[in-house]
């Protein structure tokens, strides 16, 4: 069971496919249409403007890349996000080629004070990738990795997905942290700390950065490095996207066995608290290369409630049964899954779980322990139902990831070793409205255990909570947010406000 884990459906399949293959056929009748008009937009703070049609053509021409309207299929494709809880119209798609189509993008932004929306893989469950009558600049066409293996080197495009990462690196028996599910974007997953099968092992994605080439509000290709722009490297390894759109990371390869054990025992449902206090016990013992992952859900139709255990070992095989067999004590075990991966298939194995063509509702929190107190409100507030799908995932950190000073990157909650997230997820179509009301109402019922969220799951959260949650490095980013994005072109993510 992985982070991101959803009922399977023909629908999520068929829209995934749909997403990538349609794409490529009706771009080009897009990309030609000349633009005969001028077109309604949004600035960032909201006003409505006219971006005169002259405009919007010159930028078309100065490009490799698309410029793609509304109207056309092409447009219609990028727009979607995999959370059909977002159905937006950006006044106009820009899909680059390369990073001076990038500057061109950002600069055209920032002349007209549009909204501005970054999409990789659209996996923002916040819908933060789109917007409706801004701008949405969309990097799924830039898509490339060159590995130097004897370095222990990969860099890779800022559009690409991680799934393009993981092949090409574990071909030459390399890994870094890379999430869990293959078609997440890496710019999105990464800029945000970046959790993983391998975060335990190998720190966050973040801490695997050694340089990174981004395009600033103000339409500059800078390099971001230990020794280039220090301060804007700092901020780019968990400050999300405010700081401008990367065009290329350059990541620290591991050694990594090909062959990796991963899988769920699953309990009776009638013994899932001492099997979540067992699981938190276990966890917080195990080695860096064991993830322990706590799960509690239940999906349509029947929606029987499970509890499972959920590991990934990334160490010794030969270790594997005498470091996992303490798991089937933790109650009566219904069924074992763990078995031997190729690591890239695991990697690939949600990839039709996610919630694409389905919404969805996330509320997150860090935890600085789990014990009984938390299990039971999470147990308390957890109510199956039949028409969504309901889960809680109870996330392992700590390992590599906790031995990292919280002041060394703008990610700063390397002190919590658990995270908790609960989903609901609906079919497109459906009211929404009663599930996402269950899920918040669940939220309070253990939100005072949290401390803090993951960017990456912004969902509900105030600016004060946005804030808050940088911790003490909130005010050196907003110092860097002021040198690089005074006027918060990129504001669609848990933003840092500048003050100048």
């Amino acid at each position: 069971m992985n982070r991101r884990h959803f009922v399977k459906s023909s629908i999520a399949a068929a829209v995934t496919l749909s997403f990538h293959q349609k794409l490529v056929l009706a771009q080009m009748a897009d990309a030609e249409a000349k633009v005969a008009a001028n077109i309604e937009a949004l600035t960032g703070q909201g006003q409505e403007i006219l971006l005169r049609g002259s405009a919007v053509q010159e930028l078309s021409d100065s490009i490799r890349g698309n410029v793609l309207l509304p109207g056309g299929k092409a447009y219609d494709d990028a727009r979607l996000l995999l959370n059909a809880a977002y159905n937006q119209y950006p006044a106009l798609v820009v899909q680059p080629y390369s990073s001076a189509d990038v500057s061109a993008a950002v600069q055209f932004a920032a002349d007209n004070r549009l909204l501005t929306a970054v999409k990789c893989g659209g996996h923002a469950f916040a819908g933060t990738s789109s917007c409706d009558k801004g701008i949405q600049i969309d990097l799924s066409k830039m898509r490339w990795v060159r590995v130097d293996p004897q370095r222990r080197r990969a860099w890779i495009s800022g559009g690409s997905l991680l799934g393009e990462l993981d092949f090409e690196t574990m071909s030459h028996g390399l890994a870094t942290t890379a999430g869990s599910v293959s078609h997440t974007g890496v710019g999105g997953l990464t800029l945000g700390g970046g959790f993983g099968r391998l975060g335990r092992k190998f720190g966050l994605s973040i801490d695997n950065v050694l340089s990174a080439d981004v395009v600033t509000a103000d339409g500059q290709l800078r390099r971001a490095s230990a020794t280039e722009n220090p301060d804007l490297y700092w901020a780019l390894r968990g400050g999300g996207g405010n700081f401008g759109v990367v065009t290329a990371f350059e990541f620290q390869l591991h050694d990594q066995d090909r062959q990796v054990i991963s899988g769920s025992y699953s309990f009776l449902w009638e013994e899932a608290q001492q099997v979540l206090e067992f699981g938190a016990e276990y966890a917080a013992q195990a080695p860096d290369d064991l993830s322990v992952n706590l799960f509690i859900g239940a999906f349509p139709p029947e929606a029987q409630p499970v509890v499972s255990i959920s590991v990934v070992y990334s160490g010794d095989p030969d270790k594997a049964d005498a470091l996992l067999a303490p798991i089937e004590k933790a109650g009566t075990v219904v069924r074992n899954t763990v078995k031997t991966w190729d690591y890239v298939a695991l990697q690939k194995s949600g990839d039709f779980d996610d919630p694409r063509a389905n919404g969805a509702h996330m509320a997150s929190g860090f935890v600085h322990s789990l014990n009984g107190d938390v299990f039971r409100d999470v147990l308390g507030s957890f109510e199956p139902n039949p028409n969504r799908a309901t889960w809680v995932i109870f996330t392992h950190g700590g390992g590599a990831i906790g031995r990292v000073a919280p002041e060394a990157t703008a990610f700063v909650h390397r002190d919590k070793p658990h995270s908790i997230l609960s989903l609901v997820g609906w079919r497109s179509g459906q009211d929404p409205a009663a599930d996402i009301a269950y899920n918040r109402q669940a939220y309070q019922s253990w939100k005072h255990h949290t401390d803090g969220f993951y960017t990456n799951d912004l969902a509900d959260e105030t600016q004060a909570e946005i804030n808050s949650n940088y911790g003490a490095n909130h005010a050196r980013l907003v110092e860097v947010k002021n040198q690089y994005d005074r006027a918060n072109l990129f504001s669609l993510n848990a933003n840092i406000l500048p003050t100048v």
